[in-house]
């Protein structure tokens, strides 16, 4: 029961903290377009039905029933088409006038200068890059928080657990068989000499031991019988162990047996964790890490996607490196909390999954493809450069980029992120990933 119960207020603490990464991002285009003189008629959170609403002053603002994203309604998106230019014919043409009809019908009397299209390419620029940037700014609080605060798990010279046999490539956990022997009749040398989860070891052949790469540097060292030290109960107890080197299985990054082995000198200790506290000057390192392997998740998506629905077509077996939707994320937020993990890894990976989460939509937003925020900075910047090249031609101005006319592909675009969207989201349902993997 108490599971069910830490597993729900996960639930619900990470649904909360995505209002709040939707708010924020939409908070950042309300603000800069309002302190520019833009005028913001909604403020929303959410799709769909509206639960709650409020007009305040000239913007309505609420709370809508699907919370996948949000929208600020900045009035004048559209310019008005111009003349000397001939319109799309067809239902594309009838999309784009409508388009135009709707964004023009908004502007009241005197708000002819509050139009969106109006304001300077770089006020346009900010008001679009506001919204990611202040998910990029939660992301680097969450991610201060979990190293300064919260620290990373760091390996340490107390047991954890010891392995009871020597490793093999059949063996790759070194577990007992069921009738609690060793497979290949060979006992780690940690279990021979009887060293419990919970000892420190405190020297290994006469070095002292502080930390866990202590313990590796002396084992690499070290052959033949060896004295190692251990603090039990406050007290110290040495035994000497047989150490030679063995052939032992090489892991993936994921905690897997790749089948190859190595040698090494084995003896059978895993070391408990504890979370170590980093220093601000280490954060901006840390974001740059985890940005670079952002972008290159970004690169491979439509990869993965594609096998993300082969694997949903076929009946497969999912992989942990397929997209996760918010519904996958929440999810994954509700067993962060109630896995039977200290309170330290909790909370480190809750920040972690949280902050991760806001860096993806920084990035993914500044995708240069409309209807994202990037789209409309691209449109911007365009127009800015098509701008500076007529005047140093002489030419007239050429006016804003109409971006109306642009609408199919924009339709387009948003009904494959909605396609994808939903596959993800039925993936997460149906096939969901687990901390178990």
């Amino acid at each position: 029961m108490g599971d069910v119960i830490a597993n729900v207020t996960g639930i619900l603490i990470f649904i909360l903290l995505i209002f709040l990464s939707i708010g924020l991002h939409e908070f950042g285009h309300f603000a800069t377009a309002k302190h520019y003189g833009a005028k913001v008629t909604e403020f929303m959170i959410g799709f769909g039905p509206a639960l709650v609403s409020k007009v305040k002053g000239e913007t309505r603002y609420g709370v809508k029933a699907i919370p996948v994203g949000g929208y600020v309604r900045i009035v004048g998106m559209y310019p008005p088409g111009r003349p000397d230019r001939a319109e799309p014919g067809g239902r594309f043409g009838h999309m784009v006038e409508e388009a135009r009809r709707q964004s023009l019908a908004e502007v009241e009397p005197g708000d002819e200068n509050r139009v969106f299209y109006r304001l300077p390419v770089h006020q346009r620029c900010a008001v679009m890059l506001a919204g990611p940037f202040m998910n990029l700014i939660l992301a680097i609080v969450l991610f201060g928080i979990m190293l300064v605060g919260v620290g990373l798990p760091q390996p340490t010279a107390q047991l954890d657990s010891v392995v009871a046999c020597v490793p093999t490539v059949a063996n790759p956990q070194g577990a007992t068989a069921a009738d609690g022997t060793c497979p290949d009749g060979t006992a780690s040398a940690a279990a021979a000499a009887g060293f419990l989860p919970g000892d420190t070891i405190t020297a290994i052949a006469g070095t002292p031991i502080t930390q866990w790469t202590d313990v590796a540097t002396a084992l690499a060292a070290a052959s033949g019988p060896t004295e190692v030290t251990v603090l039990r109960d406050g007290a110290e107890v040495t035994r000497t162990v047989p150490l030679r080197a063995v052939p032992y299985p090489v892991f993936d990054d994921q905690g897997q047996p790749t089948g190859a082995t190595t040698t090494r000198t084995f003896l059978g200790i895993r070391p408990a964790v504890d979370y170590v506290g980093l220093p601000v000057t280490a954060v901006p390192g840390y974001m740059w890490d985890i940005s670079a392997q952002s972008v290159a998740a970004l690169a491979t998506m439509p990869q993965r996607l594609y096998g993300l629905g082969v694997t949903m077509a076929t009946n497969g077996e999912r992989s942990m490196e397929s997209p996760v939707s918010v519904v996958g994320v929440t999810r994954l937020g509700g067993e962060i909390a109630a896995a039977d993990e200290p309170f330290d890894a909790k909370i480190g990976s809750f920040l972690g999954l949280a902050a991760s989460l806001n860096l993806f939509l920084f990035l993914f937003n500044l995708l240069p493809i409309l209807p994202l925020d990037g789209g409309h900075v691209a449109a911007a910047l365009y127009e800015g450069a098509r701008r500076k090249w007529a005047s140093w031609r002489d030419r007239p101005d050429p006016g804003p980029v109409d971006t109306a006319r642009l609408l199919p592909l924009t339709y387009s675009v948003a009904i494959m992120l909605i396609a994808v969207g939903a596959l993800v989201i039925w993936a997460d349902i149906v096939k969901p990933i687990t901390l178990g993997g």
